[in-house]
């Protein structure tokens, strides 16, 4: 919970998920990892929705712009100057500063909560459309050519800053990607225990008493939807090294529709719910493709409207509270 340090167990928990992850590549093989690496990537995409929606109350539609911007990004930059690393941290820093930009406008300007999803849902509509559009020759950025709804080709794979020339393989991106999951994770989670954190969540709850005792609501809220846009930029740049290639489809309608399922399945009152949604909407289009149903969309719409009318919390809230359910019952019983 948002203002409360994290406890001993936690820590542990956190411990043991990353001696499993790191052990895991050793009994998995290559189709394995690859399936579970984008899993953490996606996760990573969900995690940065989750926080600037459940911890500040602000529902984007933008965060598959600043996905597709961030694998664009990395993309051109790495495929120019040969160097991955620096591409790397440039591609992050563009997307921050891109949501600094569109989030100074709508923040500072006062934009309602409503008018705030629909402009990031336009802008990310704007940057689909203009991304498809550059299939002609002209449309190049140094040696790079966009290619349209074609997508770039060739993405290189990061390089070890320590050793360079040798590139990181599936089992690499699969301990990076998880590394940075938790590490992101346990980063938000330590942010949301501080200061900033308690004053974040006030804004959520009630943003006109928490400028009555002093605060900048804007300013809090501007550096979260920046933070969100930084996180979901790394995500498109592991997207990116992951399979090699950038598409317009980042951008997409139904990647950002896709999101706000992740979120709300796994439960964006929890930090760890995008997470844990991420996971299990993944396995079941996974599952149900194999299953041969035909239009998983339609089976994950079903699966949604389930999640918003009965599982109104998400996933992970319900189990607790279920499970808060059951030790009361069991604590009158044996009084």
């Amino acid at each position: 919970m948002a203002g409360e340090r994290p406890a001993w167990w936690w820590w542990a928990s956190i411990g043991t998920a990353l001696v499993v992850l790191m052990a895991a590549p050793s009994y998995l093989d290559i189709a394995d990892q690859l399936d579970i690496s984008i899993i953490f990537i996606l996760a990573l995409l969900a995690l940065s929705m989750g926080f600037l929606w459940g911890q500040g109350g602000m529902l984007s539609f933008g965060q598959t712009a600043f996905f597709g911007l961030g694998g664009y990004s990395y993309a051109v930059l790495a495929l120019n100057t040969g160097e991955t690393t620096s591409a790397f941290f440039i591609a992050i820093a563009l997307s921050m500063a891109f949501a600094l930009a569109v989030g100074y406008f709508m923040i500072y300007g006062r934009i309602s909560d409503i008018y705030l999803s629909v402009i990031t849902l336009v802008v990310t509509l704007i940057l689909e459309k203009g991304i498809r559009a550059t299939s002609g020759d002209q449309y190049v950025i140094g040696s790079v050519r966009l290619n349209g709804q074609n997508g770039i080709p060739t993405v290189p794979s990061l390089q070890l800053p320590w050793n360079p020339g040798t590139e990181l393989f599936i089992d690499g991106v699969f301990y990076l990607s998880a590394a940075l999951l938790v590490l992101v994770y346990v980063g938000l989670r330590l942010l949301l225990a501080s200061s900033f954190g308690r004053v974040l969540v006030g804004i959520r709850e009630n943003e006109r008493r928490v400028e009555l005792l002093g605060y900048d609501a804007r300013r809090y809220k501007l550096a979260a939807f920046v933070l969100a846009g930084g996180i979901a930029g790394l995500a498109g740049v592991l997207y990116g090294v992951w399979g090699n290639f950038v598409s317009p489809a980042m951008f997409h309608l139904n990647q950002a529709a896709q999101v706000v399922i992740w979120v709300i399945v796994g439960g964006k009152s929890w930090l760890i719910g995008p997470v844990a949604g991420t996971a299990v909407v993944q396995y079941l289009s996974n599952w149900l493709g194999t299953q041969g149903v035909g239009q998983v969309s339609l089976w994950l719409g079903v699966v949604l409207m389930i999640f918003v009318l009965v599982f109104r919390e998400g996933l992970l809230p319900t189990a607790a509270l279920a499970i808060a359910w059951v030790r009361r019952r069991l604590g009158r019983r044996e009084a």
